[in-house]
């Protein structure tokens, strides 16, 4: 069995694998390793203390970055006349009712965030199969069943970030560019780790976020010390 190769073993060098570093420590080391030819993403992974098996330990929300989060987000929105006409000024990439759900049938899923008004939802309910398993199927926790459409739409194109714990117990996300700033980064971090932290279920017992870690798309994780996240270091 081969071993890491050289580009990862000099990228880990100078990071304590067992070490907590403060956020804006664990940034700097993030963003000096991360070196591919293309922007890498950041990305943030925590581990909470829930058990999602259990309904009132489900983790869901969305986290709106303060500098956006460096993608660029295809939007398609289900709905219907005056509506629809403020989704398209609004700048949606798709827009559409009975179309629209042909067209995402026929496999042709090329946005990623979908929004819904409320009146359509039995409409779109018959792509839960399809949606469901991408992430994209519209749920008001996370505002995208909304009658105020340009809102959504503004959000989900101005760095709104879903998130949604996995069965370990882990909810991820990118949060920004390596092109970002570091000061910038650790302000959509906090934001993140703000909007995971008001989505405590009832059912959390104990310490809830436990475990951080951040990397680049082809740089090693770094782990975060959790207060760090809240008091600004």
């Amino acid at each position: 069995m081969t071993g890491p190769g050289k580009r990862t073993m000099a990228a880990r060098e100078g990071i304590d694998r067992q070490k907590l570093y403060p956020l804006a420590e664990a940034v700097k080391l993030v963003k000096e390793r991360a070196k591919a030819k293309f922007d890498e993403t950041i990305e943030v992974a925590m581990n909470l203390g829930v058990d999602p098996r259990h309904a009132d330990q489900m983790v869901r929300g969305v986290a709106n970055l303060p500098n956006g989060s460096g993608r660029t987000v295809r939007v398609a929105v289900f709905a219907r006349g005056v509506k629809a006409d403020e989704a398209k000024a609004a700048g949606a990439d798709v827009v559409g009712a009975e179309d629209l759900v042909e067209r995402v049938q026929g496999g042709n899923i090329d946005f990623d965030r979908v929004i819904a008004t409320p009146d359509l939802m039995p409409l779109v309910g018959r792509l839960g199969k399809v949606l469901g398993p991408r992430g994209l199927m519209p749920n008001p926790k996370v505002g995208t069943v909304s009658m105020d459409v340009a809102g959504a739409i503004k959000g989900a194109k101005g760095g709104a970030v879903e998130f949604r714990v996995e069965k370990a117990g882990i909810v991820q996300a990118g949060i920004g560019k390596a092109s970002f700033s570091a000061e910038q980064l650790a302000e959509n971090i906090r934001a993140f780790a703000d909007a995971v932290q008001k989505s405590r279920p009832a059912g959390a017992k104990g310490h809830f976020i436990n475990r951080v870690a951040i990397s680049s798309t082809m740089g090693p994780g770094v782990k975060v010390e959790p207060a760090s996240l809240f008091t600004g270091s």
